[in-house]
C-alpha cells in the first residue's frame, strides 16, 4: 500500500476513536502519525528502521502502520466500527459536523443517525449542549438540509467504470452482436442518475438471462421482453436499464437514449418537417411505409440533413442552429500532449518526481509540470522556498536522465485569505510554471474571493488559476465568485484558467468553459491534479467536460507543443 492509502486508514482510525470518545491526546497522536505518513517524501517500505523513522510516529502508532503494511487492513478499526451504531459514522458527511461533536450528540442526546439528529435539532436540544450554542445548532440544521437536498446522483467516474465493465461482459455473451451505453453517461455529464445500456441481439431471452446472472445484481426490477431493469451494487448502488433490440435497430436506439430530452424533441421536430416519425427503433416514413435504420449515427444526422452532433453536445444548447462546417471540431484525447498540475511525495503526492515522469511518459506525454503545494498549506506538507530549490535540483537531474519528455518545475501556490500570494516574486520568478489556487476561507464574500483571484492573476509570474470555483461534486458547493470578473481578468492579464479533471471537481464546469471560449477567448488548461500515477488517468473526464463546453484543440494549452507553451508563458511575464 502506498503512503496515502496508509494515511487514510490511520486517519479513519482517529475518527472512529473520537466517535468512541477516546481522549484527545491519543486521537491527536494518530492524526499526527497520519500526517507524517502522508507528507513523507519516502515510501514507508523504503524506511530501514520502519515507521518510527518519521517525525511524529511513536511506537504505538508505528505498530498500527506496520499492521496495515503487512495485512492491508486494521483489526482495531474494524472492531471499533462494529461497536458503533451503523448510521453514526454517516453523520460525518454532514458539513460542519466532526467526530467529536457527533460523540457528544450520541452520548448526551442518544443520536444514532440522521433521523435522530433532525429530531433533536428541531426540538432545540442541541444548542444547550456544552460547546454548541445557537449558532452551531443553526449550522448543523443547514448542514442537514444540504445533505438531504443533494441530488441522488453518482460521480461520472464511478458510473463509467460500472458501465464499461457491464458492456465488456455483455460483449462476451454469444447472443450479443453489439453493446453500448447511452444517457447522461455517454454525454459525459459530471453526475449520473442511472445507466442506460443498449444491446443488439436476436436472442433477447438468452441475453436477459445472462444479465440477471451477472455479479452485483441485487434485484430484478423489470424483466420484459425488450427491457430488463436491474438494481446493481458494484461499488455504487445504481439502477441499470437495458434495452434489447434487433441488430439493425441498435444505432437508432443508442441515439434515442443518448440525447437529452430537449435534444430529442428537436430531432422529432426535424423529422416531422420531412413527414417522418422518430422512435427509438428508427425513423418511419409513412408515405413509403418503411422504417429507416442506420449503421452509423452519422447516417441518421445526414438523413435529417443535419451535421453530425457529438454525444457530448446533444443538449439543445445551440447545436441545431449550426450549419455544416460551423460546429466545433471538438478536442480529443489524442490531442493531449502534457499534464501541467500534479503532486509528488514532496508534498501530498504518493511517489517521486521520476515515477510521475515515467508514468506520464508511458502515456505518451511530451511534457509535464511538477506542482507541489506551497508552504502555507501545511495539511498537505507544503514546500518552503528552500524545498523548491532542492526539488528543482531533483527535477533537473530527472530531466538529464530521461529523454523524450520534459519536466517543468512549478508550484501550486496558495492565494492567502488576505489576498497575498504564498511566495514573494523573487521565489516564483525562478519557476517554469506557477499555479495559484484558493484552498482556504471559502466562506468569504463573493467580492472578497473574487478580489483574491483577480489579484493573483495580476501577478506577472502567475500563469494559471486552478479549480477556479472550488467546488467538490456532491460534497461542497462552489464558493461565491463572480466568474464574469474572473473571465475579464484572465483575458486582460493573459492568465490561463484550469479545467481540473479530478471527477470530484471537473472545475470549470461545461457552461463556464463555453462562455470562457465564446465570450472571452480564454485559454484553458486541462490537468489531472494527480497525486499518484494512477490519477493521471483522470484526464479523459476533463476532455469529456471540455467537449461538453465545445472546446477545440486550439482552445486548450495542453494540446500545444512545448515550444508554443513556453512562448505563451513568456508572454505573460
Amino acid at each position: 500500500m502506498d503512503n496515502k492509502k496508509v494515511a487514510r486508514l490511520v486517519q479513519e482510525l482517529a475518527d472512529m476513536m473520537e466517535l468512541h470518545g477516546e481522549n484527545s491526546f491519543k486521537v491527536n497522536a494518530y492524526r499526527k502519525a497520519a500526517r507524517a505518513v502522508e507528507n513523507s517524501r519516502m515510501p514507508l517500505t523504503d524506511l530501514k528502521k520502519g515507521p518510527t523513522e518519521l517525525d511524529g510516529v511513536g511506537k504505538g502508532t508505528a505498530a498500527v502502520i506496520q499492521e496495515i503494511l503487512d495485512t492491508g487492513r486494521l483489526q482495531y478499526l474494524e472492531d471499533l466500527k462494529k461497536e458503533l451504531p451503523p448510521e453514526l459514522p454517516v453523520l460525518m458527511n454532514i458539513p460542519g459536523l466532526g467526530p467529536k461533536s457527533i460523540h457528544t450528540l450520541y452520548q448526551s442526546l442518544g443520536v444514532t443517525g440522521l433521523a435522530d439528529l433532525e429530531k433533536v435539532v428541531a426540538e432545540g436540544k442541541v444548542k444547550g449542549l456544552p460547546g454548541f450554542g445557537p449558532k452551531k445548532e443553526k449550522n448543523i440544521a443547514e448542514g442537514i438540509r444540504y445533505y438531504r437536498e443533494r441530488p441522488q446522483r453518482f460521480l461520472l467516474i464511478d458510473v463509467h467504470l460500472v458501465a464499461e465493465n457491464m458492456v465488456e461482459r455483455l460483449r462476451e455473451c454469444p447472443s450479443v452482436f453489439q453493446a453500448g451505453y447511452g444517457g447522461s453517461l455517454r454525454r459525459m455529464k459530471e453526475t449520473v442518475k442511472d445507466i442506460d445500456l443498449v444491446v443488439a441481439t436476436e436472442e433477447p431471452q438468452d441475453v436477459a438471462k445472462y444479465l440477471k446472472e451477472m455479479p452485483g445484481v441485487i434485484q430484478v426490477i423489470n424483466d420484459g421482453e425488450r427491457k430488463v431493469s436491474l438494481q446493481m451494487d458494484v461499488g455504487v448502488d445504481i439502477q441499470v436499464d437495458v434495452r434489447l433490440v434487433l441488430p439493425e435497430q441498435f444505432i437508432t436506439t443508442l441515439h434515442h437514449f443518448t440525447g437529452s430530452k430537449e435534444h430529442n424533441v428537436r430531432i422529432r421536430q426535424r423529422a416531422k418537417a420531412f413527414g417522418w416519425k422518430v422512435s427509438e427503433y428508427g425513423i418511419f416514413d409513412p408515405k413509403k411505409g418503411e422504417e429507416l435504420t442506420f449503421k452509423k449515427e452519422e447516417e441518421l444526422y445526414q438523413t435529417l440533413q443535419l451535421p453530425y452532433i457529438a454525444p457530448e453536445m446533444r443538449e439543445d444548447r445551440g447545436e441545431f442552429e449550426k450549419k455544416e462546417g460551423e460546429l466545433p471540431k471538438l478536442i480529443t484525447l489524442n490531442d493531449y500532449c502534457g499534464d501541467l498540475h500534479m503532486h509528488t511525495r514532496w508534498s501530498d503526492g504518493a511517489v517521486s518526481v521520476k515515477e510521475m515522469a515515467l508514468a506520464a511518459q508511458n502515456r505518451g506525454y511530451q511534457y509535464i509540470a511538477i506542482t507541489d503545494h506551497s508552504q502555507s498549506l501545511k495539511v498537505a506538507g507544503g514546500l518552503t522556498a528552500d524545498d523548491l530549490k532542492r526539488q528543482r535540483e531533483e527535477i533537473d537531474a530527472v530531466n538529464e536522465e530521461l529523454s523524450g519528455i520534459t519536466i517543468l518545475a512549478g508550484v501550486e501556490m496558495d492565494i492567502l485569505p488576505d489576498g497575498r500570494l504564498d511566495f514573494p516574486d523573487e521565489v516564483i520568478k525562478e519557476l517554469d510554471w506557477v499555479i495559484a489556487s484558493v484552498h482556504t476561507s471559502f466562506q468569504q464574500s463573493g467580492d472578497r474571493i473574487t478580489q483574491r483571484i483577480l489579484h493573483a492573476m495580476e501577478n506577472p509570474y502567475v500563469h494559471m488559476i486552478a479549480h477556479p470555483t472550488g467546488r467538490l461534486l456532491t460534497r461542497r458547493d462552489p464558493y461565491e465568485v463572480d466568474m464574469d470578473r474572473v473571465f475579464r481578468g484572465a483575458k486582460e492579464t493573459g492568465t490561463i484558467l484550469e479545467l481540473n479533471s479530478n471527477p470530484r471537481r471537473l472545475d470549470l464546469k461545461d457552461e463556464y468553459l463555453r462562455r470562457a471560449k465564446d465570450e472571452y477567448g480564454i485559454t484553458i488548461a486541462i490537468n489531472s491534479d494527480a497525486h499518484s500515477p494512477k490519477e493521471l488517468d483522470m484526464i479523459p473526464y476533463g476532455v469529456g467536460t471540455a467537449r461538453r463546453g465545445w472546446l477545440e484543440k486550439k482552445d486548450v494549452l495542453n494540446t500545444w507543443p512545448l515550444e508554443k507553451v513556453m512562448e505563451r508563458l513568456r508572454k505573460k511575464r
